[in-house]
């Protein structure tokens, strides 16, 4: 309790965003519920008691729901309300496209979460039924009980950080399912070359030599071996200094020449899935190409909106660390307090506690998840640079009671093989640089980033407690 006023501080921040969210759904207002679709919209205007006082269907897109908003301002108003606000789910594009139409026209606009939509579906009936008519007048009613929230403000330079944020994260996807591939393909025609690096796929030397095995000899590694080691050497060292290097490690350059007499794995397929792997590389390499020009194109956003100074105070964050982070929660000043960004990211911890029982406390994980993701490889990096960060690990890894562990590594005769490395294959952190390059380098076997709460998140979650 505050002062002795008998109101906690968490009861303040909730009647203040149930103040600005009253300021937008006035009494005054009738609720005009949209759900969306492709080329169909049912639209409901309501009263506060969930009363339907005017129902359409417009078949048309979303841009064309300027007619339906003026439809429902001229019912509101002859039903003796004084103007409308808008309400509706954040589907997809079409949200924002409503959004726009709804500023544009001077009414208020809020969002309905779907998963509050299912939720209270459920209290509707025991049919459990899902139509568009229902779905309008549910959205309705659960706006006029403020069991909605304000969208994101449209601003031009956030909306781009947004963009290329969700941009990066693809690529980084892209980045880890190609490097599998290439592993997966290695260990089933051609084990003995990833044992001739530490950690072969942070190497620069073992990727410039492997493409000079796949691309000029186009896999044949007979050819490769018939030219000597000085001729392999030599092209290396040139392919190096064409990428930006300076010089080859000779001793990866050896091993790895010499492993081309090894004869384990399939031979069979072993000259097909170096022809694919050729095509990996270049896929590689040029998904590294777009990442750097993306993540170039955050800092200078960041850059923009002056913030690069202020996120690299934190000691080991790194500005296209914060960018990543940044991308997905916006604009921080929209959020009232620093509880308010964590639970945004789902790492706010959900207590179980009823009389004298006390519950396992986990994490909600009810957030946005690529935020957790973007909040995890942040602060695992910094953890290793940061006193803060790293004390705090290590007092949650050295605990005698609900001790912070780390996942076992994944044996060798479960890593995937050949027929399973498709394009769609999970993404992994068995030793593939999972951040980007100008990230702090990640340890081979990182914990599982937060995704499902539990003690393991706490690591994530710490920092933002501050």
């Amino acid at each position: 309790m505050g002062q002795g006023s008998g109101v906690s501080r968490g009861d303040r921040n909730r009647n203040a965003r149930l103040a600005r969210l009253r300021a937008l759904v006035p009494s005054t207002n009738a609720i005009v519920g949209i759900d969306l679709a492709d080329t169909k919209q049912m639209v409901v205007v309501t009263d506060h008691d969930s009363k339907v006082l005017a129902r359409k269907t417009f078949r048309c897109r979303a841009w064309s729901l300027g007619t339906a908003l003026d439809w429902a301002a001229q019912q509101a108003v002859a039903k003796g309300f004084t103007g409308v606000t808008v309400a509706c789910e954040p589907t997809g594009h079409r949200w924002r496209v409503l959004g726009q139409l709804a500023a544009d026209r001077g009414m208020p606009f809020v969002c309905v979460q779907p998963m509050v939509t299912s939720w209270s579906r459920r209290t509707e009936d025991l049919t459990f039924d899902k139509t568009d008519e229902k779905d309008a007048v549910l959205i309705a009613r659960l706006t006029a009980q403020l069991r909605c929230y304000i969208p994101e403000p449209v601003d031009e330079t956030w909306g781009r950080l947004r963009y290329l944020g969700a941009r990066r994260e693809q690529l980084v996807v892209e980045r880890v399912s190609q490097v599998q591939q290439i592993r997966a393909l290695l260990e089933c025609v051609w084990p003995a070359a990833l044992d001739t690096a530490r950690q072969p796929f942070r190497s620069r030397t073992w990727i410039t030599a492997l493409s000079v095995i796949c691309e000029r000899d186009s896999g044949d590694l007979q050819q490769t071996r018939r030219r000597g080691l000085a001729h392999f050497e030599q092209a290396v060292r040139r392919e190096i200094t064409r990428r930006g290097g300076q010089k080859p490690s000779l001793r990866i350059v050896r091993h790895l020449f010499t492993a081309l007499t090894d004869q384990t794995g399939v031979l069979a397929h072993r000259r097909g899935a170096l022809e694919r792997v050729q095509f990996l590389l270049r896929d590689w390499q040029h998904t590294e190409h777009q990442l750097a020009d993306t993540e170039a194109r955050m800092i200078n956003i960041l850059d923009e909106l002056q913030l690069t100074e202020l996120v690299t105070s934190i000691t080991g964050l790194s500005a296209i660390g914060a960018a990543a982070i940044l991308a997905e929660t916006g604009d921080l000043t929209r959020f009232a307090t620093a509880r308010a960004v964590v639970k945004h990211a789902g790492l706010a911890p959900r207590e179980k506690l009823s009389g004298t029982f006390t519950g396992r406390t986990k994490l909600t994980g009810q957030g946005r998840p690529s935020l957790r993701l973007a909040a995890w490889r942040a602060v695992w990096g910094a953890q290793r640079n940061n006193p803060v960060y790293a004390a705090r690990y290590q007092h949650l890894t050295s605990l005698q009671d609900n001790k912070l562990t780390l996942p076992k590594p994944k044996p060798q005769s479960q890593r995937p093989s050949c027929a399973t490395c498709t394009p769609s294959s999970p993404p992994a952190s068995d030793g593939i640089p999972t951040s980007p390059p100008t990230e702090p380098e990640q340890p081979q076997q990182p914990p599982s980033p937060p995704n499902q709460g539990g003690r393991k998140q706490a690591v994530g979650a710490s920092p933002t407690r501050h």
